[in-house]
């Protein structure tokens, strides 16, 4: 058996954790929400807390202010992770938080990740909330709106924090660096382009930003002529070079990356879409996801005005199975250029779903007899009217009602862009004779 004393284990204590923020004054960003007169600070300040829930960004103090809310309150701290807590873990800590009630004090749950309670796990801490045995503080990096229950919604009180500004992480490095919780008594060398680094690649996230700042100095290696350790720009870029980006594939991120991408797209940004093309390869993102959405944004977005471009995308699923990566991604590069530049046109999606609402609406046409198939049995081989043959006529086209009772429908509004410049012309001329007067 060992026995270990504090400073030991602060030492094991990874940096980001040593150098978690002890009180308001020492948290970064989130002044929207904790500057002086902020309602979400009085409730702190006049140990007035109800249930809350905190969401946003990775690394931007949900879980420092939670700790630091249950040392301002005194209240008893009790904090569990969802994904490694179950019913009886809930019930468990609310039966710690009733015995604290007895003796008069205050019990703070707080749960990190709540969005991976299923429906019966977040019911399961509403009596504990109703009765304000617990007053519950979690955290989410995903909407709140989407994953939790309206009746937990309607119980808590909801905070959004926003990524940390690069002068703010910047800051914590800085005092990280120069701090005896930190690196104060290292003696490391830093200088302000690598710092800068580590800052750019963290994405506002001051977590991942301290990680790397110790990656870095774990990295050095001591000179025997120098004994000092200097953290250099080529020693961050290796630490950094798979970072890894604030890219979620299951949070928001990861459909804001791909939202801003085909948006990029269809707005004909080729530029823009390429980076959000980067952003998604370099975090990992499956090519075959890309390609769909590139698939569903030909057909909708660039339509008729380019119809190679349905052309374009079915072909480039081949091409991402047959090479693989990291070739694919000239290939991907290839497409969103093409699709980025190509004219736009979205009649065929506004057509299709105009000819869906009326039918959804309940306008239900018969098919006019000499449509019918002739062996069929509702087929009246009496009727006078048959069917005209169009290859019978001038120009293969002759007036004829396809609906029933002349219901001269017009669900496709052609515009004059792209190659559907010529199908307008066309369709001009298609419905003065088809549907002449």
């Amino acid at each position: 058996m060992f026995d270990f004393d504090d400073d030991d284990i602060n030492i094991i204590k990874p940096l980001a954790d040593r150098m978690r923020p002890n009180s308001l004054d020492e948290m970064y960003g989130q002044e929207h929400i904790l500057s002086v007169g902020k309602p979400l600070r009085t409730m702190i300040e006049h140990d007035r807390i109800t249930s809350l829930v905190f969401y946003g960004p990775p690394g931007t103090g949900k879980s420092s202010l939670a700790s630091i809310i249950a040392q301002k309150t005194k209240s008893y701290y009790i904090s569990i992770n969802a994904v490694l807590s179950n019913i009886a873990d809930i019930r468990d800590s609310i039966k710690k938080a009733e015995g604290n009630a007895k003796r008069g004090k205050k019990t703070i749950l707080f749960i990190d990740e709540i969005h991976r309670f299923n429906k019966s796990q977040q019911d399961a801490l509403l009596p504990a909330i109703e009765k304000g045995t617990i007053i519950l503080i979690a955290s989410t990096t995903h909407n709140p709106y989407f994953y939790l229950n309206n009746a937990l919604l309607s119980r808590v009180m909801l905070f959004e924090f926003k990524a940390i500004v690069d002068s703010d992480v910047k800051n914590a490095l800085i005092n990280t660096i120069s701090s005896e919780r930190g690196l104060g008594d290292e003696g490391i060398k830093i200088d302000e382009s690598s710092i800068n680094l580590i800052v750019k690649s963290s994405i506002g996230d001051i977590r991942k930003a301290i990680t790397y700042l110790e990656m870095s100095f774990l990295s050095v290696e001591l000179d025997d002529d120098n004994d000092s350790l200097e953290i250099t720009e080529d020693i961050v870029k290796e630490v950094t070079t798979k970072k890894g980006m604030m890219f979620d594939r299951d949070g928001d991120e990861h459909y804001n990356v791909i939202s801003a991408f085909i948006k990029s797209v269809r707005g004909s940004d080729a530029n823009a879409a390429l980076y959000y093309l980067a952003r998604m390869l370099e975090s990992g993102e499956d090519p075959r996801f890309i390609v769909r959405r590139l698939t569903i944004l030909a057909v909708e977005d660039i339509g008729l005005a380019n119809t190679n471009a349905m052309n374009v995308v079915s072909s480039l699923i081949n091409i991402i199975e047959f090479i693989g990566m990291p070739e694919g991604r000239i290939a991907l590069s290839e497409a969103t250029i093409y699709l980025a530049l190509s004219p736009k046109s979205n009649s065929a999606y506004l057509a299709i779903d105009a000819a869906l609402k009326d039918v959804r609406d309940g306008e239900i046409l018969n098919v006019p007899n000499y449509l019918k198939d002739t062996h069929s049995g509702s087929y009246d081989v009496h009727a006078s009217e048959e069917y005209k043959y169009p290859h019978d006529y001038p120009y293969h086209i002759v007036e004829q009602d396809y609906l029933d009772n002349a219901s001269h429908k017009l669900y496709y509004e052609s515009v004059d862009i792209g190659d559907e410049r010529e199908l307008k012309k066309r369709y001009e001329w298609i419905v003065k004779h088809l549907y002449a007067e």
